[in-house]
């Protein structure tokens, strides 16, 4: 029982060996840096004419002919990213590339003005990489919207080349430098994300604090639970047990954190996160996280059913102690369970057991 968790346990953590990451991405951060670029057109019509671009001279006229070809097909959706490779002529031959375009809404002051808004794209990394980041790139690109209200863009020089211009730091690296800020102390941030813990950030800059809750809300599994109702239970139970705020310090270096709580799960993962952080690698980190979750959430679905099978049977409650003391994970696992069958008395009745279970065993190993 316990060979098979740390099995799949591993396995789940070897994400270079499982190729989730391309190998370009690898090869182009053990560099320890990434060519980023972007570009922003004004859709007219069926008219596409650049606005501004970082790319070499010779790249831009290969990315536009590629976007009036999906422009053509239909295949560019307003305000939802296409993600792609392109070659183009870069060092890197072959890149990924979000495409996103930004429909205007029709000025009353001007309602026979042509135009459909604008197409943004941006180039790095990898396909694979980039769609690890989907959210983070929709999101981002709407947050240009204000700014595109004109077909001159007068700001474009004080506001909407910075901004494109920072697309890769703000929407990439944030779980990179998380990782970066913490070192072995993001055990403490993937426990306090799975328990719902909140996580407050003093003396830090405003950048510091959001990238700490972009990364807990990355982390979380919030919001995967099949009912409202049942995420609603979870967060009330998770608040009831533990009190007291997740506290990050950044006043000292490295900074200094307070009411810290893991465990054996959490601890495990933190070498993979150190791993990619090493490495530079955003795109692996961002790997890590999503494998961490599944493992979390597959744990979960494997207690339920351990649950309910422990109801009809002693030997099926056996199992579920070999199985919660196995994974590293139980306070969670327990804690998720509880608020999962409230109103279900024959489940609680198996909860409580278990919750006896692992308390004994926490204080015989004290």
């Amino acid at each position: 029982m316990f060979t098979s968790q740390t099995s799949s346990f591993q396995d789940s953590l070897d994400v270079e060996e499982r190729d989730e990451c391309d190998a370009e991405d690898t090869a182009a951060f053990s560099q320890k840096s990434l060519d980023c670029y972007y570009a922003i057109y004004l859709y007219q019509g069926t008219s596409l004419t650049l606005v501004d671009s970082s790319l070499p001279s010779e790249a831009e006229p290969e990315l536009r002919c590629y976007i009036s070809r999906r422009l053509s097909k239909g295949a560019l959706l307003g305000g939802m990213g296409n993600i792609a490779t392109v070659e183009l002529s870069v060092p890197e031959q072959a890149v990924g590339c979000y495409c996103c375009l930004l429909e205007q809404e029709r000025s009353p002051e001007l309602p026979d003005m042509d135009g459909n808004g604008y197409v943004i794209c941006f180039m790095g990394g990898s396909e694979k990489g980039l769609n690890l980041f989907r959210l983070e790139l929709d999101k981002y690109v709407q947050g240009l919207q204000s700014s595109l209200q004109t077909p001159e863009l007068q700001n474009l020089e004080t506001e909407v080349r910075p901004y494109l211009s920072r697309w890769y730091e703000e929407s990439v690296m944030h779980i990179y430098r998380v990782v970066q800020l913490v070192q072995g102390g993001i055990s403490f941030l993937l426990h306090a994300a799975l328990s719902h813990t909140h996580v407050e950030v003093v003396r830090s800059d405003a950048r510091t604090k959001a990238d700490v809750a972009r990364f807990i809300k990355a982390a979380s599994l919030q919001g995967l639970s099949q009912q409202e109702a049942t995420a609603a239970s979870l967060c009330k139970a998770m608040s009831e047990d533990t009190p007291e705020d997740l506290l990050i310090d950044c006043s000292t270096a490295p900074p200094t954190l307070s009411n810290t709580g893991s465990n054996r799960f959490c601890d495990d993962w933190t070498q993979a996160f150190l791993n990619g952080a090493e490495r530079c690698n955003p795109f692996l980190l961002r790997q890590i996280l999503e494998n961490f979750k599944l493992k979390a959430i597959q744990d979960m679905n494997s207690l339920k059913r351990f649950v309910r099978q422990a109801e009809m049977s002693h030997y099926a409650l056996f199992r579920c102690c070999q199985f919660l003391q196995g994974c590293g994970n139980g306070d969670v696992l327990l804690q998720n369970a509880r608020a999962e069958h409230s109103e279900l008395p024959e489940a609680c009745g198996i909860v409580a057991v278990l919750e006896e279970f692992l308390s004994e065993r926490r204080h015989a190993q004290a």
